[in-house]
């Protein structure tokens, strides 16, 4: 007996690391210490913060990687992981600095896990963040043949004194939504069930759609960082942040806003046909949809009114669609009207 004929493939490893290799180096950042292939990563803080504080964040990408198993398609859901890591990140005000994503399989596939790291690659430099290391576990027996899980870890940086956690946000401000990708990577259990039940796959093309189901539904999380930062940077007082994942704009709104409650206009931003679908097929109730899917907006801001037309004009300039949704309220919760 060896370890391979136990079913762990040292070789295939190795071919892995090779593969990865050079999309791993595209990410490095210039206080990134040595390299590929160490016990840890090593990351020096970056200069000129006088009270730096380290933000920490991990995720995964839930359910949604059965779609990509279905359609054997694995280049997209690598982004997705580091969104749902950095955009969590970003919502205390933070910088990305560096991820780790661990990967889990049965039989490690060479291609298919090297187009999953790319995915994570091509995550980082669009979030700014140093892919710094990570596991790749062979686990036989654990999972089913050609399936694998995937989970991030991202640490980030920010000014103590610049820390957004909802302290500041003020009855009267104006929130913002910034429009999703799409349905990004909650609520997939439900996306899969409706499937499922209305006797359809993931090639079919409704005729409101402007693509299949499958081609639609795997379009990955938008990141936010680089846009946020950017006005951030420009002074706009951006004084709660919500990254709307799972539980909606009903749970994910109220927790950056210290306490207060937001009052939404419902038919103040267009909602993706992909969710108009999802409702009409599955028969989901309105409370139901508010209460799983991001409804066409992956983070909401929480900003002064006087200075919330300008800063739809910042996002505007840097090709973000961005809506006025509505006001922060004294009552806690949301209210949609």
């Amino acid at each position: 007996m060896d370890y391979k004929s136990a079913g762990v493939d040292v070789e295939a490893g190795y071919e892995f690391v090779a593969r990865i290799r050079g999309a791993v180096e595209r990410t490095r950042r210039p206080e990134q210490l040595g390299g590929l292939g160490g016990f840890g990563g090593l990351f020096a803080l970056p200069a000129g913060y006088r009270e730096p504080v380290l933000v920490a964040g991990t995720d995964g990408v839930g359910t949604k990687l059965k779609l990509a198993f279905a359609l054997d398609r694995h280049d997209t859901i690598g982004i997705d992981c580091v969104a749902m890591c950095a955009n969590d990140v970003l919502a205390q005000g933070a910088e990305p600095l560096f991820f780790l994503d661990y990967l889990a399989t049965g039989k490690l596939s060479p291609a298919q896990l090297a187009g999953v790291v790319e995915g994570i690659a091509a995550g980082c430099l669009e979030a700014g963040c140093t892919l710094l290391g990570g596991e790749t576990a062979e686990m036989p027996g654990f999972y089913a043949a050609g399936e694998y899980d995937v989970a991030g870890f991202c640490v980030g940086i920010v000014e103590k004194s610049q820390i957004i956690d909802g302290s500041r946000v003020q009855v009267g401000d104006v929130l913002l939504g910034l429009a999703s990708s799409g349905v990004h990577s909650n609520g997939f259990s439900l996306v899969r069930r409706i499937v499922e039940l209305s006797g359809l796959d993931w090639h079919h093309r409704p005729e409101a759609l402007c693509a299949s189901l499958g081609e639609i539904l795997l379009t990955p999380t938008r990141i936010y960082v680089k846009p946020v930062r950017a006005a951030l940077q420009a002074g706009f007082d951006i004084r709660g942040i919500a990254h709307i994942t799972g539980g909606g704009l009903v749970e994910n709104v109220p927790r950056a806003l210290g306490g207060l409650g937001a009052r939404l206009e419902r038919a103040s931003w267009p909602v993706p046909r992909i969710f108009d679908w999802l409702a009409r097929t599955g028969a989901v109730g309105e409370v139901d949809m508010q209460m799983t899917f991001n409804l066409g907006l992956g983070l909401v801001l929480a900003c002064p009114p006087d200075q919330a037309e300008a800063l739809q004009a910042f996002f505007a300039e840097c090709n973000e669609a961005v809506f006025p949704i509505g006001t922060v309220g004294e009552a806690a919760g949301v209210v949609f009207v």
